[in-house]
Order: structure tokens, then C-alpha cells, then sequence
């Protein structure tokens, strides 16, 4: 008996022996996967306290990082940053981090928040299967979401802001059926909302502000939970969106709504914060909205309602701040939103019976609703008021072109003067300078700073002439670097010592108010890593009419030459190697992506050839001469637009298609002087070299290697070679339909970066005035 017990217990210690052994593998593997993924976060300060020692389990938790384990398994993981980190270093791959990120396999909650991780977000990340809650905000990720996500059906919380994703929101996120919150704030998101999104009944959170979304908001009256929507500074509209009644934030602000607020807006008894401002949003203003019960914060600013306020009109008790600023209301100002704090309570460019804040004249607020189609109620209803109206209207017109005879009268005895009238936003808020009503909200519109600010571009805005005159010295002969067809060019230092490149540009012909911001705010969304990016822009008007004689484009400033300088010029002995063309080749690809989907509309047909590509500090490719509308158009070009991306039409769609391969043959003719290093300067040239490739690529390594140019021939792998003299070959088709599209071509190259980074060969090449490491393929932001 005491030899059964004596044997019992051993077992027994030896079960219990071999399951700590287990645990401590478990936990020891675990602990070598956050020691590896310290290592491909480059040892950032906030892990320092991390090594293979650590009992990560057991580690206090800050704010920056957090580590919870459920019975010795990692269940949740934080890493937050700094704010505005930079970019990982060149040799960071997001595929091999995402791969030792899912060795743990039971995280519930994932956070990457301000890291620097950068690339094309890896679709393996999925199988982290039982993720609940993924963030991973504030980073360089790019391209469209990966379809794999749609298999984590236990995802309650997925927040992607301020990073560079891009292309159409895919349907199946509405299929996530316990999704909560989907923040994506600050990206590159284009097209239309899916409609499956009315599908999410869990939803309480919907943020979208600042992409390029357009359209129309889908039915999201079934979302019966959604108590935050913000899409701020989108193209959506003109509808007002149908929605639930439970809403505690709702930001419609700098879209293109437009027409009155339908009633059901009054039926919002949760809403504390409404943001309407920077709209198209016409009718009375409706009073109830300052009178909702739980309203804190109401902005209707840069609008068109109409009406009056009196001065017992009733306030929520809530109320802190209400902006009713650049509208057309008339009255009394409300003695429940007389405040001593000038930050609380904004209305100025109204009618309102108040010398505070600058209001206009009575008149100008009638003028303007008559402007806009705005008629009083009882107007509408008797035809013999109606007959007052126009014959009122009738007298206004015949008095305008009165006016206008005096003007031209004068015109043609007096020598036309130029006034320096810097900016649009100094514009818009100067109603009295005579510039119609279009133009003044456009403006205000077009002003707003610009996104992108994580890629090292400054955020567009309008300068003032003074600017510019400043930064050149009076535009001195100094500065001058060229002039073209589309305008002189100057070279000029910013007060903060940045230098810029300024695009002066005599108008022509007369333009539409209309014309001329569609042009201003498609330019303002042509920022691009792989573009010489437009950084702002300032209008010189005519004294006389006040039309604009004038527009100077500011762009940044690349200060490395083109690409042909360094490929067949061979200035000063520097040369770019191979690894180094395949990058440049990349970013041309990026940027006509980017040109032709990354904006709507699109732009097509740019006439690219190696001398429009330059080069910045880093090496790094930007398109400098693209089609430009604006610019075209001036010189009497033909602009190559169309009107939306991934429209059914099947007439636009094939314009679309071949539009898109004139650019793609233009990029075979530059990918095929990257390859052998000599200049393409006839059809003729470049005809003979396709014909040379695409013999060799039949043939032997060798007659591949003859092809390519001497500088680079010891410095490059076979199978890259290869890879790109047949997306050259491709590309350079005479049939439009036999070439690949640009997406086509990214991949195949990203392909010839990855094989050519593997490769081990003569590594005497140099590297001329770049980082020691040739670019790969991860530093090709699109």
C-alpha cells in the first residue's frame, strides 16, 4: 500500500513537473516574440525595459505600454508611440513584423499606435482570429484595407486613423457583425459608402472626416445605436443623411449638403455636439436646433439660412458655444446667447440688428437670398407678389448693367491696373470687395488646410503676394529658373526657410468663378510622396472688375536634378544602381496611380517623359509636370478628365481604360532608358530598343546583361532584370489594350525589388550621395 501511494506521487509530481515545463516554454516563446518584435520596432525608448529576461506578464503598465496575460497567454498588447514619430527605418518590412505579430495567437486587443510602421498592411494579419479590438492609428500604412479582415467576425473595434489608406471602403465590412466602432480619420479613402453599412446594427461609432468619400449617404436611419457620425471634410451630399435619433455627435462640416434641414433634425433630444458649418445648407435657420435639450455645441457657420431671430427666442441651458457666422439671418440677436466671452458666442457676416461682429446691411442679406433662390414664404403664394418680385428683380438687373457701361466707359479711358489682392481667404471675408457670393463660400471651402501632414508635406493654404514677393525678391531675374508654356518659373525661399517653386501664370481668357475653384481645389488635393506636391496658391485681381489676372501655384521644391541626370547624363560621375532605379521606377508607377485614382476626377494623358521626374534628398522620385487643368486649359490644351472613378458608363469607362494606357506607354519609354542608360529622344529609338528587349528576354542571362547599362550590368540580379524589361516590353505595346494597368505594373515591379534585395552579387557598386543601404522596395510610399 505505501509503495501504491509512494508511486502515486511521483506521477503525480511529475504531471505537475512537466506542466510548469510546458508554461515556461509557453511563456518563454511568447516573451521571444515581444523581444523580436522590440527588435523590428528598432529598440524604440518606451521598450527599453524589455529583454528575454523580462516577465512581461507581471510588468506595471503605462501609458505608453501595456502587456495583459490570461493564464500565462498574452491577451492584450499596447505600444503607443510618440506623437509624430517617423517612419521606421529602410530595412522595416511590415510583412515580417505582422509575422511574428501572430505568433500570438490569442490577442483580444491589439494597439500599435504612433510607431512609424509603414507599408502595405498584410492580410496574415488576420489570423489573430480572435481579435476584438485592433488599433493602429497614426502610422504610414497604405493601400486599400486587406480583404482578409473580413474573416475576424469576433472584431467589435477596428480604428485605422491618420495613416494613407486608400481606394473605395470594401463591402464586406457591413458584414462585421459585431462591429462597434470603425474610426477612419485622416486617410486616402475615395468613392462612395457601401450600403451594407446600414447593416450594422451594433455601430455606435462611424468616423470618416477628412478623406475624399463623395455621394450620397447611405439610409442609416436602421442604425438605431450609432451615436457618433463624423464625416467632416469629404465631398458628401447633396442629401441630407437619413439617420437614427439617437445621435450624441453629428459633424457634417465642409461637404457639399446643401437645400434645408428636413424636421426630424428637431427630434434629436441626445445630440450635445452639431456641426453644419462650411456647406450649402439654404431656408430659414431652424431656431429649435439652438433650443434641443442636450446641445452643447452648435456651428452652422458659412452656410445660406435665411430668417429671423428675435430676442426671446429660448436656449438650451447646455449651450456653450454657437457659431452662426457668414449666413444670411437678420433680426435680433437671442438675449440667451449674450455672452461676455467672445469665443463662446460667433456671428458675425449676418444682418443682425447688432453693430458687434460686423454685420451687413439689411439689403445685402435679401440681395443674397434672392441670389440663391431663397423667396419669403408669402411671396410664393400670390402670383401678383411674384410679378412684384421680378419686376424688382428686373429693375436690380437693369440697374447692374447700367453699372456695368459706366465700368467699361471707364475702362477704356483709364490704363488697366492690377491691386494686389493676396489671398482667398482675405476674400471671403470681405464681402464688400465685390466678388460674387459663388466665390466667397467656394473659398472659404477651398482654404482649409489640406491633409497629409504625416507625409512631410505642409498643409496647402492660400499666401499673399507679399509672401511671394518676399520669398523671390520682387520676383528678381535671380530667381528666375524658366519659362513655358504654362507660365514662368520661380525659385524662392519661404520665411521659414523652406524653398518653393512658384508657377506664375497670366490668365488668358475669362474664367467663371465656378471654373476657377474647381481648378484651385482639385490642385489642392494633388499632394503626393511620388508628386512635386502643389503647396498653395495666391490670386492678383484687376482693380477695375476685380476679375483675376493672375495666379501663382506654389509647389515644393526637389532639389536633385531629373531623372535623366542620373541615369544617361552622368553629371558630376553619379549614377543611380540598380536597386536604386527599381525605386525610382516604383514612385513614377505611385504617382500615376496616384494621378489617375487617388483624386476625383482623375487626371489622365500627362504627357510624362524623364525629364518631369526629379529627384529629392532622399533619392526619391516626384512627377514635377503633370496635367494640371488649369494649366491646360489657359494654353488652349485639351484636358483629359473623367468626371469619376469606377463609374458604369461603359462609354467613360473605356475612355478611362485607354486615357490610362497613354500613360502607361509614356512610363514604359522612361522605365526603358532606366534599363540600358541611354536617352530617348525618337519613336524610332525606342521602337528598335523594345524590339532588342524582347529578344533577350527569350535568351540567355548573358544577351540580358548586354542590354543593360554598363554603370549598372554587375549590380543587378538576372531575375530583376528580366522581370523589368518585360513590364518595359509591356508597356510599350502598340495596342492600348495589351498593355498592363498601372496596378499591373507596381506589382511586377515591387517583385523585381523584392528578388533584387535578396540578391547577393557584386556590391561594388556605389551609391552616389544617398544612404548607405540602397532603397527598397518598403520605402515606396504610394
Amino acid at each position: 500500500m505505501a509503495k501504491t501511494f509512494q508511486h502515486s506521487a511521483i506521477s503525480v509530481f511529475t504531471i505537475i513537473l512537466l506542466l510548469i515545463e510546458h508554461s515556461e516554454q509557453l511563456q518563454t516563446s511568447q516573451g521571444q516574440t515581444l523581444v523580436r518584435i522590440q527588435r523590428l520596432l528598432s529598440y524604440p525608448d518606451i521598450l527599453n525595459g524589455w529583454n528575454s529576461t523580462s516577465d512581461f506578464c507581471n510588468i506595471d503598465p503605462t501609458s505608453s505600454v501595456t502587456v495583459v496575460c490570461y493564464e500565462d497567454t498574452i491577451t492584450q498588447l499596447h505600444i503607443i508611440g510618440n506623437k509624430g514619430s517617423p517612419m521606421l527605418p529602410r530595412n522595416f518590412s511590415i510583412d515580417s513584423f505582422v509575422t511574428t505579430l501572430v505568433s500570438l495567437p490569442d490577442l483580444k486587443v491589439l494597439t500599435l499606435a504612433s510607431l512609424g510602421l509603414w507599408g502595405s498592411l498584410p492580410g496574415k494579419i488576420a489570423r489573430l482570429s480572435s481579435l476584438e479590438i485592433m488599433n493602429m492609428s497614426s502610422n504610414f500604412l497604405y493601400d486599400p484595407i486587406p480583404k482578409d479582415l473580413s474573416s475576424l467576425t469576433s472584431l467589435q473595434t477596428l480604428i485605422l486613423d491618420d495613416n494613407m489608406f486608400s481606394g473605395e471602403l470594401p463591402h464586406w465590412l457591413g458584414s462585421l457583425p459585431l462591429l462597434t466602432v470603425l474610426s477612419l480619420r485622416k486617410n486616402m479613402f475615395n468613392g462612395s459608402l457601401p450600403s451594407s453599412f446600414n447593416a450594422l446594427e451594433n455601430l455606435r461609432v462611424l468616423a470618416l472626416s477628412h478623406n475624399y468619400f463623395d455621394g450620397e449617404v447611405p439610409d442609416f436611419s436602421s442604425l438605431t445605436n450609432l451615436q457618433v457620425l463624423d464625416l467632416e471634410d469629404n465631398a458628401f451630399g447633396p442629401q441630407y443623411p437619413q439617420l437614427g435619433k439617437k445621435l450624441v455627435t453629428l459633424v457634417l462640416s465642409k461637404n457639399k449638403f446643401r437645400d434645408g434641414l428636413p424636421d426630424e433634425v428637431s427630434s434629436y433630444y441626445q445630440l450635445h455636439h452639431l456641426d453644419l458649418s462650411h456647406n450649402k445648407f439654404v431656408g430659414p435657420f431652424p431656431q429649435y436646433l439652438l433650443s434641443l435639450p442636450s446641445i452643447t455645441y452648435l456651428n452652422v457657420a458659412d452656410n445660406k439660412f435665411t430668417g429671423v431671430l428675435f430676442e426671446n427666442q429660448s436656449c438650451s441651458v447646455e449651450l456653450e458655444f454657437v457659431d452662426l457666422s457668414s449666413n444670411l439671418i437678420s433680426g435680433h440677436l437671442p438675449k440667451c446667447l449674450k455672452s461676455d466671452s467672445k469665443e463662446k458666442i460667433m456671428y458675425a457676416g449676418n444682418c443682425l440688428a447688432t453693430r458687434n461682429q460686423n454685420q451687413h446691411p439689411l439689403a445685402f442679406c435679401r440681395n443674397e437670398a434672392l441670389a440663391v433662390g431663397i423667396l419669403p414664404q408669402h411671396k410664393k403664394r400670390r402670383r401678383d407678389s411674384n410679378i412684384i418680385a421680378l419686376g424688382v428683380i428686373g429693375g436690380i438687373v437693369g440697374g447692374i448693367a447700367l453699372v456695368g457701361l459706366i465700368f467699361l466707359a471707364v475702362k477704356k479711358v483709364n490704363s488697366r491696373k492690377t491691386i494686389k489682392r493676396p489671398t482667398t481667404r482675405l476674400i471671403s471675408e470681405n464681402a464688400s470687395t465685390g466678388y460674387p457670393s459663388k466665390l466667397l463660400s467656394d473659398a472659404r471651402y477651398i482654404s482649409q488646410t489640406m491633409k497629409l501632414g504625416a507625409l512631410g508635406i505642409p498643409a496647402y493654404h492660400t499666401f499673399s503676394l507679399e509672401e511671394l514677393e518676399e520669398a523671390t525678391n520682387n520676383f528678381d531675374t535671380s530667381a528666375f529658373m524658366g519659362e513655358g508654356s504654362q507660365g514662368q518659373m520661380y525659385r524662392g525661399r519661404l520665411k521659414n526657410g523652406s524653398y518653393v517653386a512658384i508657377r506664375c501664370l497670366k490668365m488668358k481668357r475669362s474664367y467663371s468663378t465656378q471654373n476657377f475653384m474647381h481648378h484651385i481645389e482639385l490642385i489642392s488635393k494633388l499632394r503626393h510622396r511620388h508628386l512635386v506636391s502643389a503647396l498653395g496658391h495666391c490670386f492678383e485681381c484687376y482693380l477695375d472688375d476685380s476679375s483675376v489676372s493672375r495666379i501663382f501655384l506654389v509647389f515644393e521644391y526637389v532639389p536633385n536634378g531629373t531623372l535623366r541626370s542620373w541615369i544617361s547624363e552622368r553629371r558630376a560621375k553619379r549614377t543611380l544602381n540598380w536597386a536604386q532605379r527599381i525605386a525610382a521606377a516604383i514612385g513614377v508607377a505611385k504617382g500615376i496611380q496616384f494621378l489617375h485614382t487617388g483624386i476625383v476626377p482623375g487626371v489622365y494623358s500627362n504627357n510624362l517623359k524623364i525629364t518631369d521626374v526629379l529627384l529629392d534628398q532622399n533619392l526619391v522620385a516626384k512627377i514635377s509636370s503633370y496635367n494640371l487643368p488649369l494649366l491646360t486649359e489657359n494654353t488652349g490644351k485639351v484636358v483629359h478628365r473623367v468626371s469619376s472613378v469606377g463609374s458604369k458608363d461603359s462609354s467613360t469607362s473605356s475612355r478611362t481604360n485607354q486615357e490610362e494606357k497613354i500613360d502607361v506607354y509614356d512610363f514604359g519609354v522612361i522605365l526603358l532608358e532606366i534599363i540600358v542608360g541611354k536617352p530617348m529622344n525618337h519613336r524610332n529609338e525606342v521602337d528598335v530598343l523594345k524590339d532588342q528587349l524582347q529578344a533577350s528576354i527569350t535568351s540567355d542571362a548573358a544577351a540580358r546583361r548586354s542590354m543593360v547599362d554598363p554603370a549598372v550590368q554587375r549590380g543587378c540580379s538576372d531575375q530583376s532584370l528580366k522581370t523589368m524589361m518585360e513590364v518595359c516590353v509591356r508597356c510599350l505595346q502598340k495596342n492600348p489594350a495589351d498593355r498592363p494597368s498601372v496596378e499591373d505594373v507596381i506589382w511586377n515591379l515591387q517583385f523585381a525589388a523584392q528578388v533584387q534585395d535578396g540578391w547577393r552579387g557584386d556590391s561594388s557598386e556605389g551609391s552616389p550621395g544617398s544612404p548607405s543601404h540602397p532603397p527598397q522596395l518598403h520605402l515606396m510610399l504610394p
